[in-house]
């Protein structure tokens, strides 16, 4: 089998991770329009991602978070995203890289990305910090869970 010298799975995956970062860029823009909203999974011990110690002792591997009706401040640039978001009524910032998120939804459309999962690093890196906990705001209601197909990169990968 001839080797891929142009790597075109890593170009599918950063093609996809454009279409989280697009809806992400619009949402901070124009707000979540209609009943579109999203689930986003992300590595919690990935490089660059910021979260509160207390959440990284809950979900040691892998978060889940809802932008539906309270999230504040969400920011978007090349490499990440930053969200501010009520845990406990506790109002706690969020940055998350892109190369971190293992999946995005939107239920309200019936859409779904999962991406692979990469290889662990060879040596432990430092969790980025988180800036002290903002005013509390009143606690979200909990979303459904997502109806969504999962399409994951390995059914356009060959076999």
């Amino acid at each position: 089998m001839p080797q891929d010298l142009y790597h075109y799975e890593q170009m599918v995956e950063r093609a996809l991770r454009g279409v989280v970062r697009e809806a992400l860029e619009r949402a901070a823009k124009e707000g979540l329009r209609g009943a579109h909203h999203f689930y986003i999974g992300f590595a919690t011990g990935m490089p660059g991602v910021a979260i509160p110690d207390s959440l990284r002792e809950r979900y040691p591997d892998i978060m889940t978070i809802v932008l539906q009706h309270q999230f504040w401040e969400l920011e978007v640039s090349r490499d990440a995203f930053s969200v501010t978001l009520s845990f406990q009524r506790q109002l706690e910032r969020l940055i998350v890289p892109f190369a971190a998120v293992r999946s995005f939804a939107d239920p309200s459309v019936n859409f779904a990305l999962e991406f692979a999962t990469p290889a662990p690093a060879a040596t432990p890196t430092k969790p980025a910090t988180v800036p002290a906990p903002l005013a509390a705001a009143p606690e979200a209601k909990p979303a459904e869970k997502p109806t969504a197909e999962v399409v994951t990169l390995d059914s356009f990968r060959k076999r």
